[in-house]
């Protein structure tokens, strides 16, 4: 039993402790802090002794609660929190905020008075270490939805941002159009000028159609020479136009590759209304591509319409 320690021996392990120590009395002054106390909150040796608690709190706790220590009791009592584990803060001199995880005790009466102490955690490497990992993982979920060549988001994030543009879509009645735009003859670009060139051309391809799109269009490139397009609140003829926009800047920009040669690049596009499911509508805008690729490529086509 540790009553049969001495006193001595208790004290100094108290005082040594990693974790934070501070006693109170059930008026609120500060009776003791341990060394790790002092260091958490900035006070020196003995400066806080006789201080109210409150010094060490939140002003939006205190306001919140009433200023009085037996108010905070009270509460403290009537939420349970006496003797359980609970996350908080505490105010440091210099008016930072440290998150630290308390368990509050009430250690009873002696002689007429009766006194209150917490042992205190600093969560500051615990919150930081939970905010890399949360950033490691934010990015690697980037990753996992991007395509690694073209920075553009790939066909896993094409299509899950298609499922919630249409239960946007569902909800308000808005219209949507899908679109699948293709490189000309890319199969030629790398038979004649390599590989990398091709990768050249699918980069400057995929920046050029990405800045012609509006700004709450979705282009991603969902393999190969393909770029899925989705084009929110837009009509047959607003995505239409939007998609003429895209074909004439690709077709307007020749790409300068590394090797010193400048290609005249062209793409065509099918579009269809993104109505049902996903698959069935992208089914229509290929059959819409193919449509444009067959009479003649560097053109849009839309489903169940003529080419302009």
């Amino acid at each position: 039993m540790i009553d049969t320690l001495p006193i001595a021996i208790v004290s100094r392990l108290i005082e040594e402790s990693l974790d934070a120590v501070v006693v109170v009395d059930d008026d609120g002054a500060i009776r003791y802090l341990n060394c790790a106390m002092q260091g958490l909150c900035g006070f020196a040796p003995g400066e806080a002794i006789g201080q109210p608690l409150a010094g060490l709190l939140p002003e939006s706790f205190s306001n919140h609660h009433g200023a009085s220590f037996s108010t905070l009791l009270e509460k403290a009592y009537a939420a349970d929190l006496l003797g359980g584990a609970r996350e908080f803060v505490i105010r440091h001199r210099t008016g930072e905020m440290i998150p630290v995880e308390m368990k509050a005790l009430d250690l009873g009466v002696v002689g007429t008075v009766r006194y209150f102490g917490a042992f205190i955690a600093d969560l500051r490497q615990r919150r930081q270490a939970e905010a890399k990992n949360a950033a490691l993982l934010a990015q690697l979920e980037r990753q996992a939805m991007s395509d690694t060549l073209t920075g553009l988001p790939n066909r896993r994030a094409y299509e899950a941002e298609a499922g919630r543009m249409l239960a946007r879509a569902r909800r308000s009645g808005a219209p949507i159009t899908v679109g699948i735009a293709d490189i000309d003859h890319f199969k030629k670009v790398n038979d004649e000028h390599g590989h990398a060139v091709g990768d050249e051309v699918l980069s400057a391809v995929s920046a050029v159609i990405a800045q012609a799109a509006r700004s709450s269009d979705y282009v991603a490139r969902v393999g190969g020479e393909e770029f899925g397009l989705l084009f929110p609140d837009a009509m047959p003829e607003t995505a239409r136009a939007v998609a003429e926009r895209m074909r004439r800047a690709v077709a307007d920009f020749p790409v300068s590759t590394s090797t010193g040669v400048a290609l005249t690049i062209t793409i065509s596009i099918g579009l269809a209304q993104l109505e049902g499911g996903l698959s069935e509508s992208l089914s229509h805008a290929d059959h819409a591509l193919y449509d444009a690729k067959n009479s003649g490529r560097n053109q849009v086509k839309q489903a169940g319409r003529s080419a302009t």
